[in-house]
C-alpha cells in the first residue's frame, strides 16, 4: 500500500511540477534572448508580468530600469513604486526565513533604492542572511563592519564574516579576508 501511495505522489509531482519548471525556463530564456537583442521594452514587459505575479527580483529589476531609463522612459516615481513592491516581497520572504530575501532586502536598504536609506537596517538584514548561510549576506556584513557603515567599525568582526563567506565558496569573501589578514587583523 505504501509503495502505491509513493508511486502516486511521484507521478503527481512529475505531472504537476515538471511542466512548471519548463515554462519558467522558457520564460527566462525568452527574456535573455530579448535582452541580447536589445529589446529592453520587451524585457520590461516580462519583468512587469513577473512582478505582478509576486517575483521580487523582477520588481527590483523593473525599478532599476525605470530609475536609469534603461531601454524605457525614465520615471523616478514608477521606479520607487517597483522598488517598494520588491522590498515588501523580500520582507515577506525574509520573515519566512528565506536568507536570500533578507540579503536582497538588505541591499535595498543599503542603497536606498526606492525606500528610506537605512544602513543600520541593512546590517540587521545582512546578519539574518548570514545566519541563514547566505555567503553574500556574510560578505556584505563584513563590508559594513570593515567600513563602519550602519555599525561601529570593527575589522576583526569584518574578517570573521569574510571568512565565513569564503568558507561558503564566495571568492570575493576570500579576497576581502586576505586583505584584512595582510593589514594585520
Amino acid at each position: 500500500m505504501k509503495k502505491i501511495i509513493l508511486g502516486i505522489v511521484v507521478v503527481l509531482a512529475v505531472v504537476l511540477i515538471l511542466p512548471t519548471l519548463s515554462i519558467f525556463g522558457d520564460k527566462v530564456q525568452e527574456e535573455a534572448r530579448e535582452y541580447e537583442k536589445g529589446n529592453k521594452t520587451k524585457v520590461a514587459e516580462f519583468y512587469k508580468k513577473a512582478c505582478d505575479g509576486g517575483d521580487a527580483w523582477d520588481c527590483h529589476n523593473l525599478g532599476f530600469m525605470y530609475a536609469k531609463g534603461d531601454g524605457i522612459k525614465q520615471d523616478k516615481f514608477k521606479a520607487a513604486e517597483f522598488y517598494q513592491k520588491a522590498a515588501e516581497l523580500y520582507q515577506k520572504a525574509c520573515d519566512r526565513g528565506d536568507a536570500a530575501g533578507c540579503y536582497n532586502l538588505g541591499v535595498i536598504y543599503a542603497k536606498g533604492d526606492g525606500i528610506k536609506h537605512d544602513k543600520v537596517k541593512a546590517v540587521e538584514l545582512f546578519k539574518k542572511a548570514c545566519d541563514g548561510e547566505n555567503a553574500l549576506g556574510c560578505n556584505n556584513l563584513g563590508l559594513m563592519y570593515e567600513h563602519g557603515e550602519g555599525t561601529k567599525q570593527d575589522k576583526k568582526k569584518a574578517k570573521m564574516f569574510y571568512s565565513k563567506s569564503c568558507d561558503m565558496g564566495f571568492k570575493k569573501g576570500c579576497y576581502n579576508y586576505k586583505i584584512l589578514i595582510r593589514q594585520g587583523y
